[in-house]
């Protein structure tokens, strides 16, 4: 009998990442890096932001402004740090990690609440079925992950 080393345990299988998945993650660290870089500058120079925001909504009526006029550098932080779980969780699902998923579902999940919490908005329908769209197509391969 062979005893059990961390030499045999190196031999185990490891799934190899379907090139679905990697596109979902790679597409998860684009979107969501990005709003952990605005949303931290933006809770950064609020003010400033909150300037320029507020004539793009007056000259140009954009929609959606009043978020960065109403809100406060917590909205703004609070998210980049749920995006930042998100990046993390797409991370260990991108090394084929169950607990990637976990972690990546309930930071998506804070991220639909938050503006509900900071605006009293109801829930965004895009942003909930954008988000549902890729909890799925996660979810498709949770067996392979280890």
């Amino acid at each position: 009998m062979i005893a059990e080393t961390p030499e045999n345990n190196t031999r185990e299988k490891t799934a190899k990442r379907p090139p679905l998945l990697t596109v979902l993650c790679i597409l998860t660290f684009v979107g969501s890096g990005l709003n952990i870089l605005s949303g931290l500058l933006v809770g950064a120079f609020l003010p400033e932001f909150t300037t320029i925001a507020a004539d793009l909504a007056e000259t140009y009526k954009m929609p959606g402004m009043e978020l960065i006029t109403e809100g406060t550098p917590a909205f703004f932080f609070i998210s980049a740090f749920f995006y930042a779980g998100s990046v993390g969780g797409a991370y260990l699902m991108w090394k084929m990690m169950k607990n990637g998923f976990h972690i990546y579902t309930i930071s998506q999940i804070l991220l639909l609440i938050t503006p509900m919490y900071f605006f009293k908005l109801p829930i965004s329908w895009a942003d909930l079925i954008l988000t549902g769209f890729f909890v799925i197509m996660y979810s498709l391969y949770y067996k392979i992950m280890q």
